[in-house]
């Protein structure tokens, strides 16, 4: 990639940060007011790896 376009990315991505800037500072803030749930994010990823494991353990025997 020329100079000009890695400058033209870098650019483009500076003024990509400062338009997207409120939304992102509000999400951030939303999220630091939610409500933890940390039940429901690693019960699907304990059954996902549970389930993993199990797939292994027929298939070493097949």
């Amino acid at each position: 990639m020329e100079t000009w376009e890695q400058l033209l990315l870098g650019a483009l991505g500076v003024l990509l940060i400062f338009w997207f800037r409120p939304g992102i500072k509000a999400a951030l803030e939303q999220s630091r007011q939610a409500e933890k749930d940390w039940a429901g994010v690693l019960l699907p990823i304990g059954l996902v790896v549970l389930f993993v494991i199990v797939l292994i353990l027929l298939a070493r025997s097949a």
